[in-house]
């Protein structure tokens, strides 16, 4: 009994998918650990960003930009070199 194209479909999406993770570079612990470190703050920088063009409260404002300050200090020790 031949096979759909819908299984054929299926089944090439599968060989992809594994083909793609098979090729990926294979880093250590600590590094995924402070890859996944880097992202979580560009996400938290993102979000305090989109929450100081929406605040209108003068405090909250400064409170935001002192955020943004504290994250940006944090993502600079990334960037440089130990």
């Amino acid at each position: 009994m031949a096979r759909g194209w819908e299984s054929k479909a299926v089944e090439a999406q599968i060989e992809s998918a594994t083909a793609h993770t098979s090729t990926e570079i294979c880093v250590s612990p600590n590094e995924a650990v402070l890859r996944r470190e880097r992202e979580l703050l560009r996400l938290s920088r993102c979000r305090v960003l989109h929450d100081l063009e929406m605040s209108r409260h003068p405090r909250h404002q400064d409170q935001l930009r002192r955020a943004l300050a504290a994250l940006d200090e944090r993502l600079l020790k990334f960037d440089t070199p130990n």
